[in-house]
């Protein structure tokens, strides 16, 4: 009798030297693509910045401080006009059955990257259907003057003016580095659409297919850069609902899912299956007045709406207790909060006065978008909205709920189609900026990020001079200046800052909660 040394042998090996499985994550939303400048949910630069491409810089959310990515360093003109990178030597872009790259990553890549969303003249400036909303938002096309390749592995960004929040913008997802040279193979064969549907870049997973409403693959990268991925492959299973994610993850058909319902976090907490990863989260949640809109165009009409939401109701419903009362636009442990800024009540009363002195004694009818399947931000939308929805009936105003499909949800809402919009926003690195400039500058109406749809010349100049001064304390004064008018005027209901939650199976380690939505499975190990 001969025995199976192949079955011996690997029967005999120690868990870490036995082949890695595949990560399963169950998410609870599709992706809108995979070009990720095209867009600004978190869902899809989780799905695509984030597992398929590297930035210049990355923020590490444990030392608050940005850190090499693709660029082994950095330098700043004394002026702020210049930023010099120096690119990794040896950096490869994925190799796929529709993509064999020629060459290693070089400067080249970085100049296409940014020329692309900066320049009209470009032959792929065009290619974004809805524009490259976080580029055009942030001010990129007024902010960069040039980029310059000065050799094949340094490139230099010249700006029109110093921006203390530059660096700290290149480590968003809008910032990923594309390679020029598969962008070039795809406009010869006039297959630019391929972008986003065959992505390409040089993170630890490499893209393999997706199938809408059900799974995205991806495949380890073999020629990673970095530290590789532990694990076999990722695959993303979309699972619009968080009780099915849960079922899952007992299961062991996923061993992380994403964005829990309150209810799921304590059921989990029992659980010996399972364990509750959780951080404080860079993010609010807030219901959106179209201000170009009638009769949300008037303040008193909006600051009524705020009175009239009993918001304490609201999170013990929605959230339970894994959020906390959003009075303004970004959490209150955020330098800059303006403490002095006091939030308004929950009252009927008023908001019925300032309704008649807006012309409204009998209210109105509107309508209140919001999306099927929980998130983060908005564990249960079905309730949040009914809820709102009554309380509006109570001064006068007829709301009618309208669910959209996250996709068309975030579609319609850039386009300004809205009403009123049940919405979140999660910051890329801790800096106010990061909410204020997206959020209320006129540049991020034209985007489709500022879902206010507020221009305001007083609030546009605020937010501007905020960016341009390294003055910690210049900065700070005019982001609370910035804080009173958007408060004042009702540009959104801030309904919450959640905590953020992941349940993980016990034998999966490595994985943590990223504060801005992020993900990184580089140190996830389990066999």
């Amino acid at each position: 009798m001969k025995l199976n040394l192949t079955v011996l042998t690997l029967a005999l090996l120690p868990l870490w030297a036995q082949a890695a499985k595949p990560l399963t994550v169950c998410t609870d939303a599709n992706p809108e693509g995979f070009d990720v400048v095209q867009y600004n949910s978190l869902v899809t630069t989780n799905a695509s910045a984030d597992v398929l491409m590297n930035r210049l810089v990355e923020f590490d959310a444990a030392s608050g401080r940005v850190v090499p990515g693709l660029a082994s360093g950095w330098g700043v003109s004394q002026d702020g006009l210049a930023y010099t990178f120096k690119l990794r030597p040896n950096v490869a872009f994925h190799q796929t059955e529709y993509f064999k790259p020629g060459r290693k990553l070089n400067a080249d890549d970085v100049v296409f990257t940014f020329d692309r969303m900066l320049n009209p003249a470009n032959p792929w400036f065009k290619t974004a259907p809805a524009g490259y909303p976080h580029a055009q938002a942030m001010q990129f096309p007024k902010l960069i003057k040039a980029v310059r390749k000065l050799d094949a592995q340094t490139v230099r960004f010249e700006l029109n003016y110093p921006e203390a929040t530059f660096l700290s913008s290149l480590t968003m997802g809008f910032a990923s580095i594309y390679s020029a040279e598969y962008a070039a193979q795809l406009l010869a064969a006039g297959k630019q659409g391929e972008l986003n549907a065959k992505p390409i870049g040089t993170g630890p997973f490499v893209f393999k297919s997706f199938l809408k409403d059900a799974v995205v693959r991806y495949a380890v990268n073999p020629a990673y850069w970095g530290a590789k991925p532990k694990v076999g492959g990722l695959i993303y299973a979309i699972t619009p609902d968080s009780s099915v994610r849960l079922q899952k993850l007992r299961a062991g058909e996923c061993q992380i899912a994403l964005s829990p319902k309150p209810q799921d976090v304590q059921a989990a907490a029992a659980d010996p299956r399972v364990q509750l990863q959780q951080t404080p989260a860079f993010m609010t949640a807030f219901l959106a007045f179209n201000s170009q809109k009638k009769p949300l165009d008037n303040a008193q009409v909006r600051q009524a709406i705020n009175l009239a939401f009993d918001k304490q109701s609201y999170l013990k419903a929605v959230f339970g207790n894994t959020a906390v009362a959003a009075n303004l636009v970004y959490p209150p442990n955020t330098w800059s909060y303006d403490k002095a800024i006091k939030p308004y009540p929950y009252d009927p009363a008023q908001a019925r006065k300032l309704l008649a002195q807006a012309g409204y004694p009998d209210g109105f009818d509107i309508d209140v978008w919001v999306r099927p399947s929980g998130s983060t931000l908005n564990p249960n939308p079905k309730a949040g909205a009914e809820m709102l929805q009554a309380d509006l009936a109570k001064i006068g105003v007829r709301a009618q709920i309208k669910v959209l499909e996250w996709g068309e949800l975030i579609k319609r809402g850039k386009a300004g189609e809205h009403e009123l919009l049940f919405m979140g926003w999660a910051g890329d690195n801790g800096d106010p900026d990061n909410f204020l400039t997206p959020q209320f500058s006129c540049a991020a109406v034209q985007s489709g990020t500022n879902f206010a749809r507020y221009c305001d010349p007083k609030l546009d100049k605020l937010i501007g001079d905020g960016k341009k001064t390294s003055d910690f304390k210049a900065r700070a004064r005019l982001y609370q200046s910035a804080q009173k008018l958007i408060h004042d005027q009702a540009l959104w209901l801030p309904l919450a800052h959640p905590t953020a939650y992941a349940l993980v199976r016990k034998e999966l380690a490595g994985f943590q909660v990223n504060p801005f939505g992020r993900v990184n499975f580089a140190n996830v190990n389990w066999h």
